[in-house]
Order: structure tokens, then sequence, then C-alpha cells
């Protein structure tokens, strides 16, 4: 709470369950309250996101564990909380045009980012400019996240000291605190022992030591990753890669939409998500619809028909949903296709961030978990390119 009231920018980085929302909740309430009338925004990269974090999980625990007595009223219907000093808690995300254009078209006390790592650079940037509090009120920046790998933006901001263009940040701001969960008095034992000490090494060093990864042995390499605008009018082909997950522990669905034009290859679009095959399977369709794509290509090594029905089985069965067999390691699959993006020939739309970690911090060790957004982007290109 000091480093937060002492600098305009602030992140707490660490471990899973480490008290980091709650802290950063508990800012933006005491905010709420101190300065009558005013607006504050939490803001994540999906608007989905931001519902099952923050609305519907952690809102509600910080009101029983602050005695707040259901002192900020949910107004459901535009998203955010209305305070008993006519102050304002705005909910919202960043990845729709329309969603975005209403929450950054105020103007925000505080801006808080949870799980701010997925949010692209660009996307963060121009939301911290809504930070522009009335007379009086110091504004602040506030943000939290699991640290990814050391050639993300959050790394070089805050640890190198520099932004992405190379330009130094403020020596007075941008302070950063790791948090991790043995800090945490409040935090069963169990959940360490049973649940992150159980993780993959890579996983282990960030979710539970809340550690920066490393991009050692990896198929792919930062520099190989473009970007180009294109309108996916001028493709001739998209497609909708998904991943179902095998695991018990509760991996994201990889889900990741891609096109191709006589010449190269697009990412277009990470709907990833964890969810039920209900949830996934209309998100896929979504990012069909929304795409306009030709086909959905699915792994069927977890599931099987399953996948298919899944998808198939809401009143669109004019889906076309090709299953694939992971009868490859995802070494062997993934290698003509790093071998793309080393030659040039695949370019992202936008700066896609869980995606681009994942495919620049996986070494292909079998202790290391699945990364289901490669995966989604490698059955997507693999269809592409044949």
């Amino acid at each position: 709470m000091e480093l937060i009231a002492d600098n305009f920018t602030s992140s707490l980085e660490g471990g899973s369950r480490s008290g980091k929302t709650l802290i950063n909740l508990k800012a933006i309430i005491i905010r709420a309250l101190k300065y009558p009338g005013s607006k504050h925004l939490i803001a994540m990269f999906r608007f989905s996101d931001v519902k099952r974090a923050i609305w519907y999980e952690s809102m509600p625990k910080i009101d029983e564990l602050l005695g707040l007595h259901g002192a900020f009223k949910p107004n459901k219907s535009d998203w955010y909380y209305a305070g008993p000093r006519g102050s304002q808690i705005w909910v919202g995300g960043l990845d729709d045009k329309e969603r975005a254009d209403k929450i950054l078209g105020q103007e925000y006390a505080t801006i808080y980012f949870p799980e701010v790592s997925r949010i692209p650079f660009s996307s963060y940037e121009i939301a911290r400019t809504r930070c522009n509090p009335p007379p009086g009120v110091p504004g602040k920046v506030l943000m939290d996240h699991n640290p990814p790998g050391m050639g993300h933006w959050l790394y070089k901001m805050f640890h190198e000291r520099k932004l992405p263009d190379g330009s130094p940040v403020p020596k007075n701001d941008f302070a950063v605190l790791q948090m991790n969960p043995t800090d945490n008095p409040n935090l069963s034992p169990d959940y360490i022992e049973k649940n992150l000490m159980t993780l993959s090494a890579a996983k282990r060093k960030r979710f539970l030591l809340g550690q920066y990864g490393t991009e050692e042995g990896a198929l792919w390499k930062r520099s190989w990753i473009k970007y180009k605008k294109v309108l996916p009018d001028n493709l001739q082909r998209i497609v909708v890669g998904v991943d179902p997950s095998g695991s018990t522990k509760g991996d994201e669905i990889g889900i990741v939409i891609a096109g191709r034009d006589d010449k190269n290859y697009y990412v277009l679009a990470d709907y990833t998500m964890h969810g039920t095959p209900k949830e996934w399977g209309d998100e896929a369709l979504r990012g069909y619809e929304n795409f306009t794509g030709d086909c959905i290509v699915a792994e069927k090594n977890y599931g099987g028909d399953m996948v298919e029905s899944t998808i198939t089985d809401m009143g669109r069965r004019n889906v076309k949903v090709i299953l694939v067999n992971a009868s490859r390691g995802k070494i062997v699959r993934a290698e003509p296709i790093s071998a793309m993006y080393e030659r040039g020939q695949v370019f992202h739309t936008e700066e896609f961030v869980e995606l681009e970690d994942e495919l620049c911090t996986y070494a292909g060790t079998e202790q290391e978990d699945s990364p289901n957004r490669m995966d989604a982007l490698v059955w997507a290109l693999t269809e592409l390119s044949e």
C-alpha cells in the first residue's frame, strides 16, 4: 500500500494466490471512498475475463473481507459499481473495439490492469492515457501479473527500466514489488504442495517463485515475429485452430484464428480460454463467424467425436470441422511452422502477448505442460499450408 501511495505507476508481480489482486482492489476501493464523485477503471484484455475474475469472483470476496456490506452497488447494464459517495468503479475489456471505445471515452482517477501480462503494450499504452483525475486527486496506474518471459514489455519496463521503444522510464516512478504465495499467511499449505509444487518446472518458476522465464532453447525467436495489418477480406482462406485440453489441471483450450493470401500467412486472433466444452465450443464458433472462416481444425486425441459434436451440435451443423490426429510429437509438428516464421512468411496482425510468450519459451521437454496456444496455431497454419 505504501508502494502504491508513493508512485503514479506500480506493479505487483509474483506467484499465484499471493494477494496481488486483493491489495490492488483494496487500493481502488479506498480511493473511490476517499474522493467523492471520482471514476476508476478495472481493465483486462478480454471482457469475459474481467467479468469472471473481478465482477463475479474478486469484488464479492473483497466486499465481505472489508465489511463493505454491499456499499458498492453493481450496475450490470453498464458494468460499473456505484459507490456510496457518488464514485464509480467501471470494469471493461480492451479486446473489443465497441466496448473499449465505451470505457476509454471517459477519464479516471485510477486505472487498474489485473493480469496485465495478457495485454498488448499498445492497448495498455492507450488505456493509461485515460488516467486523468480531477484537480486535487492524485492519479494512479495499478497492475499485477504472474511474470512471463524476459522478452515481455513488462520485464523491459520494470527491470530494464526501458519502454519498448528504448526510451527510459522515469527514475522516480514505475515501482515494482514481488509477492509470492509462500508469503501469504491466509493461503492453505495444501494449495502450494498439491497444486503449485506439482506444476512443470517452467510453470513453478512463474506461478510459485514469481520469476520471469528465459527464452533459451525455444523453437521460436522473438526476432522472427513480424507484424503486419491485413484485412480478412484480402485473404484466400481462414482457419480456426482448436487444441482441446487433455490435462486434469484445467489447462486452457487453445483457439487461434489464422489466414493466408497467395504469399504469406497471418495470425488474426487468439481466443484461447478456460471453460466447459460448451463455452469453448461457443468461443471457437465466435471466431469462425467473426472472421468468416472456412473450417475449424481440431485435435481429436482428447475427445475425438466429442470435439466435433461440441462445435457442430449447437444449431450450426453447416460448420466444416476437420479432426486431426497428433501422431507426431509437438516438436516435429511445430518445426515446419517455426521455419515459416524464420523465413518471414508469417505475420501477426497485432501483438498476441500470451501466444508469443508461449512460442518463445517452449523448449519441448517432457516436463513442460502442453502449450495449448502453440498447438492451436500449429494446427491452423498446417491446414493452411497443405
